[in-house]
């Protein structure tokens, strides 16, 4: 019956220009939250589950390229056009601290306990701040050649990795202030995403999605797909991937054997970011169209504003909140 139903995506609007980065929240006792970075430099915050706007951060005056929340979504981390990154109280929208940087800032993440910022710019150089002494200087890392794409915490926050524009993928010791390890590959990566038990690093570049060793940087698998693919993202359980690029479409493959599961078009642009709820019951993307769309795992699911009613006597039909407005 399951093979019948058609997926059909909650559509969340509201950005006037493309979406370019997501990320959810761990879960929380209010379930979690996602946020999503738009050109329009107006990153949005949404119910998880059901897309519903619950607000929107202002006061960048460029771009905004990377989001994040911190483990309880009690803050948010925003990188923008306008060199800057900016803390934010998650609960009432007020913006807490600013950080300046000399060049566009494309990527932040928090450290596990909330109490550091990372940054990546295209000054090609990561950045610790310490939040409880937001006037004190960044701890610095250089070595990149090139404007930095994505920056990740890990082990705790003793490490963090960066993958920018100049081919490779790092792992950097904060402890020291070193890099320890490098990894070159083909095309500059487009995306890196840390499972959330720290044991697989998903990276997209080119039209490769591989799954690596994020201690070692040794390579685990590699998976090779019909268009440039500019995001991709694990399952919590690692049963499959999902991954968006060049070619309007959401792809779905087996992690262990590597056969295309589904394939289909719901975006109007190209995907330029995925990533699956922290649960694994549905997965969100955004797009050059402006939207972000969330998908379900398992189609026919009742599960957030997704219901499943027996419309007739053998007859399943998805009926479901057609959009989340802003």
């Amino acid at each position: 019956m399951a093979t019948t139903l058609r997926q059909t995506p909650l559509t969340c609007s509201g950005h006037t220009r493309p979406v370019v980065h997501l990320a959810f929240s761990q879960l929380c006792p209010d379930g979690y939250f996602l946020i999503s970075a738009s050109k329009d430099g107006k990153p949005m915050l949404r119910q998880g589950n059901t897309g519903d706007w619950i607000g929107t951060f202002e006061g960048h005056k460029g771009a905004v390229w990377g989001v994040a929340l911190n483990s309880k979504a009690t803050r948010a981390a925003t990188a923008a056009a306008d060199f800057s990154a900016k803390i934010w109280d998650a609960v009432a929208g007020e913006e807490l601290h600013n950080f300046s940087h000399s060049h566009i800032v494309k990527s932040v993440d928090f450290s596990p306990d909330s109490t550091e910022l990372l940054t990546g710019s295209n000054e090609k150089l990561l950045k610790i701040f310490d939040l409880g002494k937001p006037e004190a200087d960044p701890q610095v890392f250089s070595g990149h050649t090139g404007g930095l794409k994505h920056v990740l915490f890990m082990n705790g926050g003793k490490q963090m990795l960066s993958c920018a524009e100049d081919k490779t993928i790092r792992c950097w010791d904060k402890a020291s202030g070193q890099e320890v390890r490098k990894l070159e590959v083909a095309h500059n990566p487009t995306s890196m995403e840390l499972a959330a038990d720290g044991q697989t690093l998903t990276v997209a570049y080119g039209s490769k999605v591989v799954f690596l060793n994020p201690e070692s940087l040794d390579q685990q698998r590699e998976v090779t797909v019909p268009t440039a693919v500019y995001s991709a993202s694990l399952h919590p359980d690692r049963t499959f991937f999902i991954c968006g690029g060049e070619d309007f479409k959401m792809y779905k493959y087996d992690y262990n054997t590597f056969e295309e599961i589904e394939s289909f078009k719901g975006h109007f642009g190209p995907v330029h970011c995925v990533r699956f709820s922290p649960d694994g019951e549905l997965y969100a993307s955004g797009s050059e169209d402006g939207t972000l769309r969330l998908w379900q795992t398992t189609v026919g699911k009742t599960y957030g504003l997704w219901k499943c009613i027996d419309a007739t006597s053998n007859e399943i039909n998805n009926i479901i909140k057609p959009e989340a407005t802003a």
